[in-house]
């Protein structure tokens, strides 16, 4: 039910890769207005495509009530100006910093004065992005989990300059979509990465250097700690070329060895093994 969150209405998404399009679907589910925005119509299409599926997959095996249509309430488009209108924007580009400073270079003149801004980061800066728009104040970071619908507590990065406001105003906002935000402050990696990355590299690591083979990597993390996902079934669900462009990011911006990513990684990497989005990683995907 929405609460506090009553004023906003209109929602612009930006990217359309996974995480974008498992972001719209969740704020469309509660029955906002989504702009969903990216590069090209083909790009547009696949997420409309993977929209359906998630919602169908949703409402089969996870019983949703919602009955809301949510393809009904999402505006495809490759205009960026087309979010000027929105009342929140949350960005989804890849994890590159050149990429997202592109982009936030273009915002500047487009975004609403009053409008709120997450950036939706593993890693990257929140109050370095901030810093190219207008009100630094009204932007702050969330980290989704991947699959968002089925990962309801979430990240909320306060940025240097990020106001009170706007962070309670988003806390509002994620409640009124049955979503909870843990707020934490803007270093990279915040929390969860910080400490995910180390384990998943290092078990790419252990992989490279004949330790034990990759069912028994995650095996040892399923049975022995009781994990859901071993590191490198982890790995193939977040985007292996997300975990290399993190690791580069933390290794950038402490200058600590600990974050070099495994040569095995970057060479997947380049060979185009990127994962389940890409049909094969760690495992191969049907």
């Amino acid at each position: 039910m929405k609460t506090q969150a009553m004023e906003i209405k209109h929602i612009a998404v930006i990217g359309a890769g996974v995480m974008g399009q498992g972001v719209a679907y969740q704020f469309a589910k509660y029955d906002y207005d989504i702009t969903l925005v990216d590069l090209s119509e083909d790009i547009l299409a696949n997420a409309k495509k993977n929209i359906r599926n998630i919602e169908r997959l949703d409402k089969m095996l996870h019983k949703s009530a919602s009955t809301v249509n949510v393809l009904d309430k999402i505006t495809l488009t490759t205009e960026l100006a087309a979010i000027s209108q929105a009342d929140f924007i949350i960005e989804n580009v890849t994890e590159n910093i050149s990429l997202k400073e592109g982009l936030y270079q273009q915002l500047k003149a487009v975004v609403a004065d009053h409008a709120l801004l997450a950036v939706n980061t593993s890693a990257v800066s929140i109050t370095r992005l901030a810093a190219f728009l207008k009100h630094p104040q009204q932007v702050m970071g969330i980290h989704f989990m991947n699959p968002v619908h089925l990962k309801p507590t979430v990240e909320v990065i306060r940025g240097f300059h990020t106001s009170t406001t706007t962070i309670d105003v988003t806390q509002s906002l994620l409640q009124s979509v049955q979503m909870t935000g843990v707020v934490v402050n803007d270093l990279p990696g915040f929390i969860s990465n910080r400490v995910l990355m180390l384990t998943v590299n290092e078990a790419i690591f252990a992989l490279q250097d004949s330790v034990a083979t990759v069912p028994d990597i995650d095996k040892i993390f399923r049975e022995c700690f009781g994990h859901k996902m071993g590191p490198l079934e982890t790995a193939d669900l977040i985007g292996l070329d997300t975990i290399l462009y993190t690791l580069d990011v933390l290794l950038a911006s402490y200058n600590d060895t600990k974050f070099r990513p495994a040569p095995l990684l970057r060479k997947m990497v380049d060979a185009g093994l990127h994962g389940r989005k890409s049909g094969e990683g760690f495992y191969k995907y049907n």
